[in-house]
């Protein structure tokens, strides 16, 4: 296993930080967004596919998505994919860890930003 295989772990907020329905943006690099749906953590990059926009400054959560702020295209935030254009490549996703009462995201080494 060589370096770009290994995952870290970053913190990214307590639980009672990120209310159910909410999204934060946590740095890394790139960026991602961190979401709490019913009370489940999700983790995906943080920039829309199709131009670039955040979608947790920027965008619009319900029923388990994601939508861009700028063009509007929409992602699921469990897994990623593509929900509706002009988005056509799906937003990478990551692990979540919660361990006593902390969120973590485990991303690649080389992107602990």
């Amino acid at each position: 296993m060589t370096i770009h295989d290994e995952r870290s772990l970053i913190r990214a907020c307590a639980v009672e930080e990120l209310p159910p329905g909410e999204v934060m943006r946590v740095p890394a690099s790139p960026a991602i967004a961190l979401f709490n749906v019913d009370g489940e953590f999700h983790a995906t990059s943080d920039l829309c596919t199709h131009d670039k926009s955040s979608l947790s400054e920027e965008g619009f959560v319900e029923n388990g998505r994601v939508e861009c702020g700028w063009h509007y295209a929409s992602f699921c935030i469990k897994t990623g994919d593509v929900k509706s254009p002009p988005a056509s490549e799906a937003l990478a996703s990551y692990p979540v860890h919660v361990l006593d009462g902390v969120v973590y995201v485990a991303i690649f080494a080389r992107d602990a930003g």
